[in-house]
Protein backbone atom coordinates (compact mmCIF):
# COMPACT_ATOMS: atom_id res chain seq x y z
CA UNK A 1 0.00 0.00 0.00
CA UNK A 2 2.63 2.67 0.66
CA UNK A 3 4.73 1.75 -2.78
CA UNK A 4 3.84 4.82 -4.21
CA UNK A 5 5.47 6.83 -1.85
CA UNK A 6 8.74 5.90 -3.53
CA UNK A 7 9.53 8.80 -6.52
CA UNK A 8 10.84 5.50 -8.94
CA UNK A 9 7.14 3.65 -8.33
CA UNK A 10 4.95 6.71 -8.52
CA UNK A 11 6.80 7.57 -11.85
CA UNK A 12 6.25 4.38 -13.40
CA UNK A 13 2.87 4.44 -12.51
CA UNK A 14 2.68 8.05 -14.38
CA UNK A 15 4.13 6.99 -16.73
CA UNK A 16 1.75 3.79 -17.36
CA UNK A 17 -0.97 5.81 -16.49
CA UNK A 18 -0.09 8.44 -19.10
CA UNK A 19 0.46 5.91 -21.80
CA UNK A 20 -2.97 3.73 -21.30
CA UNK A 21 -4.08 6.15 -23.82
CA UNK A 22 -2.48 5.02 -26.43
CA UNK A 23 -2.94 1.51 -28.38
CA UNK A 24 -0.14 -0.67 -26.64
CA UNK A 25 -1.93 -0.50 -23.43
CA UNK A 26 -5.97 -0.55 -24.49
CA UNK A 27 -6.19 -3.38 -22.61
CA UNK A 28 -4.69 -2.39 -19.60
CA UNK A 29 -6.52 -2.88 -16.22
CA UNK A 30 -6.04 -0.62 -13.40
CA UNK A 31 -7.76 -0.62 -9.95
CA UNK A 32 -7.64 2.17 -7.06
CA UNK A 33 -7.76 1.39 -3.39
CA UNK A 34 -8.44 3.80 -0.95
CA UNK A 35 -6.68 2.60 1.79
CA UNK A 36 -7.70 4.54 4.62
CA UNK A 37 -11.36 3.74 4.05
CA UNK A 38 -10.58 -0.23 4.12
CA UNK A 39 -8.58 0.21 7.42
CA UNK A 40 -11.43 2.43 8.73
CA UNK A 41 -14.18 0.24 7.36
CA UNK A 42 -13.14 -3.05 7.29
CA UNK A 43 -14.91 -5.64 9.55
CA UNK A 44 -11.45 -6.26 11.08
CA UNK A 45 -11.10 -3.29 12.40
CA UNK A 46 -13.72 -3.63 14.21
CA UNK A 47 -12.79 -6.70 15.72
CA UNK A 48 -9.57 -5.09 16.98
CA UNK A 49 -11.11 -2.43 18.20
CA UNK A 50 -13.61 -4.12 19.99
CA UNK A 51 -11.11 -6.71 21.23
CA UNK A 52 -8.53 -4.01 22.56
CA UNK A 53 -11.27 -2.30 24.65
CA UNK A 54 -11.87 -5.89 25.92
CA UNK A 55 -7.68 -5.92 26.99
CA UNK A 56 -7.61 -2.72 28.13
CA UNK A 57 -10.46 -2.37 29.99
CA UNK A 58 -9.74 -2.90 33.59
CA UNK A 59 -6.30 -1.51 33.41
CA UNK A 60 -8.89 1.81 32.34
CA UNK A 61 -11.13 0.80 35.25
CA UNK A 62 -7.95 0.96 37.57
CA UNK A 63 -7.19 4.44 36.26
CA UNK A 64 -10.43 5.44 36.75
CA UNK A 65 -10.66 4.77 40.35
CA UNK A 66 -7.42 5.98 40.96
CA UNK A 67 -8.54 9.19 39.68
CA UNK A 68 -11.44 9.18 41.94
CA UNK A 69 -8.92 8.16 45.06
CA UNK A 70 -7.22 11.39 44.56
CA UNK A 71 -9.81 13.54 43.81
CA UNK A 72 -11.46 12.87 47.16
CA UNK A 73 -7.46 13.36 48.79
CA UNK A 74 -7.71 16.78 47.14
CA UNK A 75 -10.94 17.66 48.62
CA UNK A 76 -9.95 16.37 51.93
CA UNK A 77 -7.03 18.63 51.54
CA UNK A 78 -9.04 21.76 51.33
CA UNK A 79 -12.00 21.02 53.66
CA UNK A 80 -9.88 19.82 56.41
CA UNK A 81 -6.34 21.67 55.63
CA UNK A 82 -6.83 24.34 57.56
CA UNK A 83 -8.26 22.36 60.40
CA UNK A 84 -5.44 19.87 60.34
CA UNK A 85 -2.11 20.06 62.63
CA UNK A 86 1.05 20.97 60.47
CA UNK A 87 2.62 17.51 60.44
CA UNK A 88 -0.60 15.87 59.35
CA UNK A 89 -1.18 18.90 56.45
CA UNK A 90 2.34 17.91 55.21
CA UNK A 91 1.59 14.40 55.18
CA UNK A 92 -1.61 14.80 53.30
CA UNK A 93 0.23 17.26 50.62
CA UNK A 94 2.62 14.59 50.07
CA UNK A 95 0.52 12.00 49.65
CA UNK A 96 -1.76 13.84 47.37
CA UNK A 97 1.53 14.55 45.09
CA UNK A 98 2.64 11.33 45.42
CA UNK A 99 -0.99 10.15 44.70
CA UNK A 100 -0.59 12.21 41.28
CA UNK A 101 2.63 11.08 39.88
CA UNK A 102 1.53 7.41 40.18
CA UNK A 103 -1.53 8.34 38.33
CA UNK A 104 0.86 9.99 35.69
CA UNK A 105 3.07 6.96 35.31
CA UNK A 106 -0.02 4.61 35.06
CA UNK A 107 -1.38 6.98 32.40
CA UNK A 108 1.76 7.09 31.17
CA UNK A 109 2.54 3.71 30.73
CA UNK A 110 -1.38 2.71 29.92
CA UNK A 111 -1.24 4.88 26.67
CA UNK A 112 2.86 3.51 25.61
CA UNK A 113 1.27 -0.20 26.48
CA UNK A 114 -2.57 0.42 24.30
CA UNK A 115 -0.50 2.22 21.42
CA UNK A 116 1.67 -0.54 21.01
CA UNK A 117 -0.73 -3.29 20.83
CA UNK A 118 -3.08 -0.63 18.57
CA UNK A 119 0.15 -0.49 16.07
CA UNK A 120 0.47 -4.28 16.27
CA UNK A 121 -3.29 -4.94 14.83
CA UNK A 122 -2.96 -2.20 12.74
CA UNK A 123 0.55 -3.93 11.06
CA UNK A 124 -1.59 -7.17 10.62
CA UNK A 125 -4.39 -5.51 9.44
CA UNK A 126 -2.77 -3.81 6.83
CA UNK A 127 -0.94 -7.50 6.10
CA UNK A 128 -4.27 -8.96 5.64
CA UNK A 129 -5.55 -6.42 3.18
CA UNK A 130 -2.36 -6.47 1.18
CA UNK A 131 -2.43 -9.87 0.42
CA UNK A 132 -6.86 -9.60 -0.45
CA UNK A 133 -5.48 -6.60 -2.74
CA UNK A 134 -2.57 -9.12 -4.04
CA UNK A 135 -4.99 -12.23 -4.58
CA UNK A 136 -7.63 -10.11 -5.88
CA UNK A 137 -4.86 -8.37 -8.73
CA UNK A 138 -4.15 -11.83 -9.49
CA UNK A 139 -7.56 -13.78 -9.85
CA UNK A 140 -8.85 -10.29 -11.34
CA UNK A 141 -6.13 -10.04 -13.83
CA UNK A 142 -4.92 -6.32 -13.00
CA UNK A 143 -2.31 -4.84 -14.15
CA UNK A 144 -1.93 -1.79 -11.49
CA UNK A 145 -3.59 -1.12 -8.72
CA UNK A 146 -2.56 2.25 -7.06
CA UNK A 147 -3.22 3.33 -3.51
CA UNK A 148 -1.64 6.24 -2.00
CA UNK A 149 -1.06 9.62 -3.74
CA UNK A 150 -3.90 9.69 -6.12
CA UNK A 151 -5.62 12.83 -7.08
CA UNK A 152 -8.89 11.54 -8.35
CA UNK A 153 -9.96 7.82 -9.42
CA UNK A 154 -13.27 7.50 -11.46
CA UNK A 155 -15.58 4.66 -9.96
CA UNK A 156 -14.89 2.77 -12.35
CA UNK A 157 -11.28 1.58 -11.17
CA UNK A 158 -11.86 1.69 -7.90
CA UNK A 159 -12.02 -1.36 -6.39
CA UNK A 160 -12.17 -0.66 -2.48
CA UNK A 161 -15.73 -1.87 -2.19
CA UNK A 162 -14.57 -4.94 -3.46
CA UNK A 163 -11.39 -5.02 -1.09
CA UNK A 164 -14.36 -4.82 1.94
CA UNK A 165 -16.42 -7.82 0.60
CA UNK A 166 -13.41 -9.93 0.41
CA UNK A 167 -12.61 -8.94 3.78
CA UNK A 168 -15.90 -9.34 4.73
CA UNK A 169 -16.31 -12.47 3.45
CA UNK A 170 -12.77 -13.54 5.54
CA UNK A 171 -14.13 -12.48 8.77
CA UNK A 172 -17.12 -14.35 8.12
CA UNK A 173 -14.78 -17.69 7.73
CA UNK A 174 -12.94 -16.21 11.38
CA UNK A 175 -15.56 -15.46 14.05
Amino acid sequence: MGLLRFPVIRAAALLILMLAGSSAFADLKIGFVHAAQLLEKAPQAQQASEMLDKEFESREQELVESQRNLKQLEERLLRDGSVLDEQERVKLEREVVAHRREIKRAQDDFREDFNLRRNQELAKLQKLIRQVILELAKSEKFDLIVSDGVVYASDAVNITNLILTKLGQLAAEKP
